[in-house]
């Protein structure tokens, strides 16, 4: 999996400048320190009840997670729990208060104007949904509700939704055609037209956003502005979830980077543009669950788009001439042994030209193994066209977005200039010298780094458009 730097640097790579994470890993915002990147954290569900019930539980975990990292770390806003009302309703009771204990940390930090405090809500507590005008928020949910939007309104915060079309298009049976889900142009008279007042709407995720409007209305907030914190299309799914598809996820999330940044806004509030992450980065392989719940993200765990989004002059989010270059680099935590295998078998039956790594040429140093097996398995992987499995070696192998010759010899010592590779030399260099040369450092893994883990990487949510 990657590791924290490995994802800063696609992040970077691909001009992604506002990142949500599902909690506050403290390697995770080490790598994003320095970069400027807008960082939105997250209190954990299993945290909510201990924070909600202590006023110094709170200020501890604003200290280890906030105030230890800013202002390095661009920390802008704070996630209280994820979805709290519909999956952890027992924390309910005590939700409003862990934003308020979170709230008055930062206030006595002096972070209250830097750093929101909001929590994130399925948009299934939003009822009678569609005309958005008649929306309201479960009236259940009233006691939490109220008392919430008078935090957001006070603190100048704003309403978390998670809106997802896909969900709805699925749950709808056929009502709702795919091409309303998709932001797919629709001719008039398939636009659907809100009664009472005569809003036009020509997407679900335009709708949903109004109806969070409709239902602050409805308990009489309307100065307070909503941010969606998920929202996404799967690009894999069983054979009974046949939407769930390349086409339509890229078509989905193009479609929706595109409404974003021509602050199109909603019918609602026309030119205003909604805040939005896409859920997600990574896909998460070994999540549970049907397939289409491992495959929302936009690149694959070693950092393969899972498709090239359309931007046809929708600005550099994810431009092609980013998204589809890749590598192939030696794994972070793996066995040496297994990489100086690797490695061998590059150099001699896998063809590799290694003579530039040869003692006294010019792609020599660092002498280790990481280095080396970087050189080899990226030569390898761009011979073979970058064809799938060619970048593997039992394991020890991962494709990235980072070109790792920006960090080795000026002589572009990993590809030849013109992407051919002439010389069949079968000479492993061994990597045990500690002779240092002017070449500069080829991408390797920092010394302790560890390994970024699958519990960490699903819980990286990407991107927002706007600053928040």
């Amino acid at each position: 999996m990657p590791s924290p730097t490995q994802v800063v640097a696609l992040l970077k790579a691909q001009n992604i400048r506002h990142v949500r994470l599902y909690d506050a890993d403290r390697a995770m915002l080490t790598a994003l320190a320095n970069t400027g990147i807008h960082v939105t954290i997250s209190v954990p569900n299993d945290q909510i009840l201990g924070i909600g019930q202590s006023n110094a539980t709170a200020a501890n975990w604003v200290s280890r997670n906030v105030i230890a990292h800013v202002p390095a770390t661009n920390i802008t806003a704070i996630a209280v729990g994820s979805e709290v009302l519909t999956t952890l309703p027992n924390a309910a009771p005590v939700l409003v208060s862990a934003l308020k204990f979170i709230y008055s940390a930062l206030v006595a930090a002096n972070l209250d104007a830097q750093i929101k405090v909001s929590t994130p809500h399925s948009s299934s507590i939003i009822l009678d949904s569609f005309p958005p005008s008649q929306a309201f928020f479960n009236r259940t949910w009233n006691p939490v509700m109220i008392p919430l939007l008078k935090f957001l309104q006070s603190t100048g915060s704003h309403l978390m939704l998670n809106a997802y079309p896909y969900y709805d298009y699925i749950q709808a049976n056929g009502v709702i055609p795919l091409d309303y889900a998709l932001f797919q142009p629709l001719q008039p008279n398939k636009e659907a037209v809100d009664a009472n007042t005569l809003l036009h709407y020509t997407n679900v995720f335009d709708a949903l956003v109004d109806a969070s409007y409709f239902a602050m209305s409805e308990l009489n907030f309307t100065n307070v502005p909503v941010v969606v914190t998920e929202t996404g299309w799967p690009s894999k799914g069983d054979s009974n979830e046949p939407d769930a598809t390349t086409d339509n996820a890229n078509t989905y999330n193009s479609n929706l980077i595109r409404h974003v940044l021509n602050n199109t806004g909603t019918p609602k509030h026309p030119g205003i543009a909604v805040s939005t992450f896409i859920y997600e980065l990574y896909n998460e392989d070994s999540r549970p669950g049907p397939v289409s719940e491992k495959n929302w993200g936009l690149f694959d765990e070693n950092g393969v788009p899972t498709y090239i989004l359309h931007l046809t002059s929708a600005g550099t989010v994810l431009a092609n001439d980013t998204a589809n270059q890749t590598f192939c680099v030696a794994k972070e935590g793996a066995d040496p042994k297994l990489l100086q295998a690797a490695l061998d078998w590059a150099c001699g039956p896998g063809r590799v030209d290694c003579s530039p790594m040869l003692q006294g040429k010019p792609c020599y140093e660092p002498d280790n193994v990481i280095a080396h097996a970087t050189f080899a398995f990226n030569s390898y992987y761009q011979r073979m066209a970058k064809s799938l499995g060619a970048c593997d070696f039992k394991g020890v192998a991962a494709i990235t977005t980072t070109d790792p010759s920006k960090q080795f010899c000026s002589l572009m010592c990993s590809v030849g200039r013109n992407g051919t590779f002439t010389n069949t030399t079968s000479l492993a260099p061994s990597s045990n010298s500690t002779t240092t040369s002017g070449c500069p450092v080829p991408y390797s893994a920092p010394v302790g780094a560890g390994s970024f883990t699958a519990s960490l990487i699903m819980c990286v949510l990407v991107v927002s458009m706007m600053a928040l």
